[in-house]
């Protein structure tokens, strides 16, 4: 399938932003709730569900990617990236977080209870950034690149969800206020073809 561009009106946020502006330049301009985020109990008990995905119907047939700018990332666990969402407590999202003053790319998956597995890319700084996903039987294979930076596969992940799926972009702001994300492509693509083949880089 050829790539088609998801129009920000498309989606439907799971909790409102403080603000979203689709600018002059068809990019979207976001500010997070302060203590916005996602985690279901692992670890620290807590259970939080009150970040910002901007959601749309997802089909196993098609590839997702979502694409934003690494500027105004300054505080601990400043985040933004990729939501794949079932419910509540079956979800993944995917994304780049700060995380002690370095750029970490990394999924929280969650059935139930949530795990969180990352890795710093200090070399992102400052760049624009593409998540993707493409659901391969009972997973999902995710991905990330910036323009200067290739795929690279960040999880596969148990995803077996066969209908009631969307996805679309998120962010969380869990320290602070003022936390504002600017996202720049959402698009509907070819899926995966092999986990060891990488996918075409699509603009």
């Amino acid at each position: 399938m050829s790539t088609e561009r998801v129009d920000w009106s498309k989606g439907k946020w799971s909790h409102e932003p403080v603000s979203s502006t689709v600018e002059a330049d068809s990019k979207l301009r976001v500010e997070a709730v302060e203590s916005s985020d996602y985690w279901q109990k692992t670890m620290y008990g807590f259970q939080h569900d009150n970040g910002h995905s901007l959601l749309a119907a997802w089909e196993d047939d098609k590839a997702v990617e979502v694409s934003f700018s690494l500027d105004g990332f300054t505080e601990l666990y400043d985040q933004a990236g990729l939501m794949l969402w079932l419910d509540d407590t079956h979800w993944i999202k995917a994304g780049v977080e700060l995380n002690d003053g370095v750029p970490h790319i990394g999924a929280v998956v969650t059935h139930e209870y949530s795990d969180w597995s990352l890795s710093p890319v200090p070399e992102w700084t400052g760049e624009e950034v593409t998540l993707r996903a493409s659901q391969m039987n009972d997973a999902v294979i995710l991905r990330a690149r910036t323009r200067n930076h290739p795929w690279r596969t960040i999880r596969v992940a148990r995803f077996p969800y066969e209908t009631g799926k969307q996805a679309g972009p998120f962010l969380c702001a869990p320290t602070r206020s003022g936390f504002k994300v600017t996202f720049t492509r959402w698009v509907c693509t070819s899926p995966d073809q092999d986990i060891h083949v990488d996918p075409p880089l699509e603009e």
